[in-house]
């Protein structure tokens, strides 16, 4: 069985059980917070990275994993791909702490697989997805371009604090370069490639949008 599937198998199990818990006890427990991280609970650093918020959370999360998780996996082999994996997400907990309330935890593995998806837009960008029926350098490049997006609007909003999860993101996915830049000796042409996907992109979705409002 693929270390990725694992994985996947792994976020599933703990946020089912996570779910059944006394949500006092997974806030104490299983979120990664400043408070928690302040009263020694370094455990859940790394339990915060399998269990998710809502069924949603968890659908998503996993269809990206699925997805990211599998053609790394498939191109670095599974020691490189955990690596990647848990470098992510924990850099991108750790990182935002400063842009988070005491009180404000964190749960999921976004982070993790945002780093996933940078480290295979370096590796394997024309690598085709069926899901999203797009190259998988595309799906990362819009996939971090809209986080960016909701960041800078969430920031505009008096008084708002951006959504720490969107901060984790953005940090995940640039943990992911320098790892894509070491497992690929064509990761130079390999951007140049993503970036050209993304500028037809936006070109044909921005000649459609022009077109349906006409």
């Amino acid at each position: 069985m693929r270390v990725n599937t694992l994985l996947i198998l792994a976020c599933i199990g703990a946020s089912v059980w996570a779910w059944q818990q006394d949500p006092a006890f997974a806030q104490q427990n299983l979120v990664f917070s400043f408070n928690n991280l302040e009263k020694g609970k370094v455990w859940t650093l790394v339990a915060a990275l399998f269990v998710h918020a809502s069924v949603l959370h968890l659908f998503g999360n996993m269809l990206f994993l699925f997805v990211f998780g599998n053609t790394l996996e498939k191109t670095v082999g599974p020691r490189k791909h955990l690596m990647v994996f848990f470098t992510g997400g924990l850099t991108g907990f750790i990182l935002s702490l400063p842009f988070m309330p005491r009180g404000m935890g964190m749960l999921g593995a976004s982070a993790a697989i945002f780093t996933l998806a940078a480290c295979v837009m370096l590796v394997r960008p024309l690598k085709f997805s069926w899901l999203f029926l797009a190259p998988q350098g595309l799906v990362a490049v819009i996939y971090f371009v809209y986080n960016v997006v909701v960041v800078y609007e969430k920031s505009l909003i008096p008084g708002y604090d951006p959504h720490v999860a969107y901060v984790a993101h953005i940090i995940g996915f640039v943990t992911g370069l320098p790892f894509g830049i070491a497992f690929s000796d064509h990761w130079k042409r390999n951007l140049l490639i993503t970036m050209a996907l993304f500028a037809i992109y936006l070109a044909i979705v921005t000649g459609a949008a022009n077109s349906l409002f006409r």
